[in-house]
């Protein structure tokens, strides 16, 4: 019988964070007959002479991982910047100590140009979730993320909110038929949707990218899983916008949040992977491994990632048609914008490559949507182009409480009485979700009012998510 062992019980035996932590703790997960208290004496022992434990069947990796580790030499790493300069920071007293540990270290990249830390920021793989990072000519995989081209997707409709609040359940029955949500989940048949990013040129970049095109053509128009959704709500303009000409009011609304699906994630792991065997970093920045841009896996990595964001587009695009052909009704705008994606832009002067992981752009008149939670309204802005924050804003009111604390300490009673307290229709999502797993929305717009200016104001009524407990894949 297995016994759970943490990372505490083995730090407390002189292991320290990292690679050799990691591998302990999944050999642990596959071990058969020890005790704890035996498991723990061996990898005391391994620790302590890991020359004894090479041909252990059990131990035998974890043994050529620490003796590996013994042998590094700094400089068989790529140095970091021991003075880095000063990253920008909104919304500072509400965000966790390790999402500005993880900014400090990316701050010591030899390529980091400029960085900022968004007011929703919290700890991610590499850059935090929120982070901003400028780069000289280097494009960072985990900096751009897992979920490459993530993106947010607005329409609104011709039609008054009085209308959906008498006619619920037809929003409701569309909303399902016309979705679909699971980690790995998809289309098939007849029901798969063509589109024309998939005739794009760069699948032929490399057998790789040509191989995923089925994957992406199955989950063409799907949302996935974790924290993606599709939902209905009102969207109240409390002034008139020229811009947008659309008259102070209030409109039915559908708001779309997900990525790249498999094919961005499979994109992600590959190309990290292919980074950190060419850009050996120090164990503390090694998820923020980097490709030189004028390199064949950089190009590689960049056509890559601009493929994966047409798709990510191409699957709200998919989604909002279907919906809005639905509902015979007439889209009076529509607003999208992407995070988890790196651009070339203008920065003080000099052409870098921003890296917005989790974050808005922002640029001056730039539009852009942050949400809430599925309580909590998000709001449609237009940005200010401030050049501290990198052209940026916050993507989200960001997360409070992990996944797993959100599981342990959030009941699906008070969950279900949140909802009805805001009067807000739920089609899946586990209590990972929950609103009270995610930051004051208020707080998180009052953090960064000289980067945005809010233009609307979006309520959801209706919300759905994956009702499996899924990760995104």
């Amino acid at each position: 019988m297995n016994t759970p062992i943490n990372g505490n019980d083995l730090l407390a035996l002189g292991y320290e964070q990292g690679t050799v932590l990691g591998i302990a703790l999944r050999i642990n997960k596959k071990r058969n007959g020890y005790t704890k208290a035996e498991m723990l004496s061996h990898y005391a022992a391994v620790l302590a002479q890991p020359e004894n434990y090479l041909d252990d069947a059990v131990f035998g990796k974890l043994a050529t991982a620490i003796i590996e580790k013994s042998n590094e030499k700094p400089e068989d790493f790529i140095q970091l910047n021991p003075n880095p300069s000063v990253y920008a920071s909104y919304g500072a007293e509400h965000i966790e100590e390790g999402a500005r540990k993880q900014m400090e270290v990316a701050m010591q990249l030899p390529v980091t140009v400029a960085g900022a830390l968004m007011p929703d920021a919290h700890q991610g793989y590499g850059l935090p979730i929120g982070g901003v990072l400028a780069t000289n000519n280097a494009i960072i995989p985990y900096g751009v993320g897992v979920d490459i081209g993530c993106r947010m997707a607005l329409s609104a409709y011709d039609i008054a909110a009085d209308f959906y609040f008498e006619n619920e359940d037809k929003f409701k029955r569309e909303l399902i038929a016309h979705t679909k949500f699971g980690a790995g989940h998809g289309f098939h048949g007849q029901y798969k949707t063509d589109h024309a990013v998939l005739e794009s040129k760069d699948f032929d970049t490399n057998p790789f990218i040509k191989n995923l095109k089925d994957k992406a053509w199955s989950q063409l128009g799907s949302s996935g899983g974790g924290n993606h959704f599709v939902e209905f709500g009102i969207l109240e303009f409390a002034q008139d916008d020229a811009v947008l000409n659309i008259p102070k009011g209030t409109y039915v609304a559908l708001l779309t949040h997900s990525g790249s699906r498999g094919f961005g994630a499979t994109i992600a792991g590959h190309y990290t992977k292919l980074a950190k065997d060419v850009c050996k970093l120090p164990e503390v920045a090694k998820n923020l491994a980097y490709l030189d841009l004028n390199s064949q896996l950089g190009q590689e990595y960049w056509l890559a990632m601009n493929l994966a964001g047409d798709y990510a587009s191409a699957c709200h695009e998919v989604i909002h048609d279907k919906i809005a052909n639905a509902l015979g009704a007439t889209v009076l705008v529509k607003v999208e914008n992407h995070h988890n994606f790196a651009w070339k832009e203008v920065w003080n002067g000099e052409e870098v490559i921003v890296h917005r992981k989790g974050a808005t752009p922002a640029g001056k008149g730039v539009m852009g949507i942050i949400p809430g939670s599925m309580t909590a309204p998000g709001f449609l802005v237009r940005g200010k182009g401030e050049e501290q924050a990198i052209n940026s804003a916050s993507h989200g009111a960001g997360r409070q409480m992990s996944r797993t604390q959100a599981e342990k300490t959030i009941t699906k009673n008070a969950m279900q009485t949140i909802l009805k307290d805001h009067g807000v229709t739920l089609i899946g999502a586990g209590l990972d979700e929950a609103p009270m797993a995610y930051k004051d929305i208020h707080q998180v717009m009052a953090a960064q009012q000289e980067l945005v200016d809010v233009v609307a104001k979006f309520t959801p009524k209706l919300v759905r998510m994956a009702d499996d407990g899924s990760r995104e894949d």
